[in-house]
């Protein structure tokens, strides 16, 4: 019986980090910085393409916020994911796709960036939270007229 139950618990465990993200996401794409940033461990570290290293939620809350909050619209797609559990500590892999519309008069004209995501969780009392993030871009369309991503 306990096979069972440990399988039932890490499946359980997939599906809240899996909850987490799409939470969070969503929240990012909606510009709801407090959910968004509640998501993330507040020693979380984040490493992204064109940006320096970013420590702790406020560095990190601070640099997205200032990069996206320009854009009329925004969607982060998260998808193929794959997530290993080990206790109270988890890791996953992934695929990103961003479009941001920088004029909602111009749904036409957006920038697009496409990479992978490496991410390391950890369960806190509330519940599974990013304790790290790399997102490696493989490849950007269109022209990031807002420079908010700049070099990427």
């Amino acid at each position: 019986m306990r096979d069972i139950e440990a399988r039932l618990r890490t499946l359980e465990d997939k599906d809240a980090i899996r909850g987490l993200l799409i939470k969070g996401w969503r929240a990012l794409d909606q510009k709801d910085w407090e959910t968004w940033i509640g998501c993330w461990h507040p020693e979380a570290q984040l490493a992204f393409g064109p940006w320096e290293p970013l420590r702790g939620r406020e560095a990190i809350l601070t640099a997205v916020r200032d990069a996206e909050s320009p854009y009329a619209a925004m969607m982060h797609y998260v998808h193929n994911t794959h997530f290993e559990i080990d206790g109270d500590r988890a890791t996953g892999v992934g695929y990103m796709l961003f479009v941001g519309v920088p004029d909602g008069t111009a749904a036409g004209d957006h920038f697009d960036m496409g990479g992978a995501y490496d991410w390391e969780f950890v369960r806190t009392q509330e519940g599974w939270r990013v304790l790290g993030q790399h997102l490696t871009l493989t490849w950007s369309l269109g022209v990031d007229t807002l420079g908010a991503f700049a070099d990427a």
